[in-house]
């Protein structure tokens, strides 16, 4: 995709960020355009939550600066759905919870996403698959030129996940909106991403996934796949299983991976 200045929806020019003393993020720099799906990589404690909280409005930077396209609408996924369980709550009630959303494109959304089925279901009933789509839906819902997705697999089998990443990249293409997403795995990811970002307070390497996978920052902190080329995992027909490191496994393994 070209990165034309015209198509930059954010840009993070040289983010610092420290608290407490302590340095959270540092010389921070990346671009995410219109129509391009960038993936935010990185161990737990890198910076990855901290990164997207300043993005969203909620911390802000000790040093640099974040460009945002003039009509820039954020939808935010977050990674999980923190509901009280004793609280009756639908889904099409929950989804009118959003600012500003109408009622009437609820219906529309939810059938976009092929979850119609569960408008008048309780959210504390929903499956781990069900979550994830219902808060894209919310996500959706405010119209964004910028999907902001937290894990958004979190909780989901390695064929959801598949199916999930193939409706992320079909909304991109139907939207024509940026993506960032952050995930701690680049295996499952990279056949639907553009960009890959990887970080450790600082940005580590970057490029496409290609690119990323071979550099020896990211195998330092990932390790090297394994006999079995990452990239392939994407392109499989459902005839083997993984295991939790997500190596394929042969047909009469048992192994499954719940990421």
């Amino acid at each position: 995709m070209s990165a034309g200045a015209n198509n930059a929806l954010v840009s993070f020019d040289n983010i610092g960020i420290a608290f407490d003393g302590r340095t959270l993020l540092s010389d921070i720099n990346m671009t995410i355009h219109k129509g391009e799906i960038v993936t935010l990589i990185g161990p737990n404690g890198s910076g990855k939550s901290t990164l997207i909280r300043t993005l969203l409005g909620l911390q802000q930077a000790t040093s640099g600066r974040i460009q945002r396209h003039a009509q820039l609408r954020i939808g935010y996924m977050p990674q999980k759905l923190h509901i009280d369980p004793t609280l009756p709550l639908s889904v099409n009630h929950f989804l009118g919870l959003v600012k500003g959303v109408k009622k009437q494109d609820i219906p529309a959304v939810l059938t976009r996403l092929g979850i119609n089925k569960l408008a008048n279901k309780q959210v504390h009933f929903l499956s781990g698959g069900e979550t994830q789509r219902v808060l894209l839906a919310r996500a959706l819902l405010n119209r964004p030129s910028l999907l902001v997705l937290d894990e958004p697999v979190q909780g989901v089998d390695v064929n959801g996940q598949i199916e999930l990443y193939n409706l992320i990249a079909s909304i991109r293409d139907e939207l024509g909106c940026g993506v960032l997403m952050i995930s701690h795995d680049l295996h499952l990811v990279m056949a639907k991403t553009d960009t890959v970002v990887c970080i450790n307070q600082h940005v580590c390497c970057s490029g496409s996934p290609q690119h990323v996978k071979e550099h020896p920052e990211y195998q330092a902190l990932f390790g090297v796949p394994g006999a079995e080329d990452s990239i392939a995992i994407y392109s499989h027909h459902h005839d083997h299983t993984h295991d939790e490191h997500g190596k394929v496994m042969p047909n009469d393994s048992h192994s499954h991976c719940n990421h």
